[in-house]
């Protein structure tokens, strides 16, 4: 079995906002010029991780199954006559590394994952198996526009970052735990974060031979 507290949690679930509001709404959470060189996923995720507080001894473990779909779209539409700039925004580093980077930060730990079979289960099941005695785990999307259609772009946008801990501390908010079972099931990555975004209970099968239990206080 392993098992952490949720000691602190933040999510953002802008709805219909567009890429251009969402940027103006995060712009000052970043350093002065950072946002220009920022994914709309950097900003979500980024400000999201922020709310944490992360430092260096904690370890971070990210998940999006599509990552910067929005990014790369705008490069792949700016051909015959392709956008270096576009270019850049669109092999830009994670939405972690692009707020790690501009604060110049240092981080015990980083893994990232996405896409593949149960990868939101993978996450988790990283994040508690860090030895790290903080651990952040985070992930988001864009919602995708002509990717979307051709299944290649998630139909929503989000992020979240919840701290994890081995101890329960002092008040926390709840508590994640994976045992072996002999069940089948999936956990999608949105599915998560709507357990976080509304601190549902639960307790099902996430993975072959993997249930997850979640308990808020």
């Amino acid at each position: 079995m392993l098992e952490r507290h949720i000691q602190a949690l933040h999510t953002d679930n802008p709805g219909d906002e567009t890429p251009a509001a969402a940027r103006e709404r995060l712009k000052g959470r970043f350093p002065a010029g950072a946002t220009r060189r920022m994914t709309t996923l950097g900003l979500l995720v980024g400000n999201a991780l922020a709310e944490l507080g992360p430092g260096p001894d904690d370890a971070i473990v990210y998940a999006s199954r599509y990552g910067e779909s929005r990014a790369l779209e705008g490069f792949l539409d700016s051909f015959p006559t392709p956008s270096p700039t576009l270019f850049q925004t669109s092999i830009h580093p994670s939405a972690v590394q692009q707020l790690m980077i501009a604060r110049q930060a240092p981080v015990r730990e980083f893994l990232p994952l996405s896409g593949g079979a149960h990868f939101a289960f993978h996450a988790l099941r990283a994040a508690l198996l860090s030895p790290a005695p903080r651990v952040l785990v985070c992930g988001g999307e864009e919602r995708g526009t002509w990717l979307l259609e051709r299944g290649l772009a998630s139909a929503r946008t989000f992020a979240f970052a919840a701290s994890l801990s081995l101890e329960a501390g002092a008040g926390p908010l709840g508590r994640v735990r994976l045992s072996r079972d002999g069940g089948d099931g999936e956990l999608s990555l949105e599915a998560l974060f709507q357990l976080l975004e509304g601190r549902i209970p639960y307790n099902g099968v996430v993975a072959p031979g993997w249930r997850m239990e979640v308990v808020w206080h």
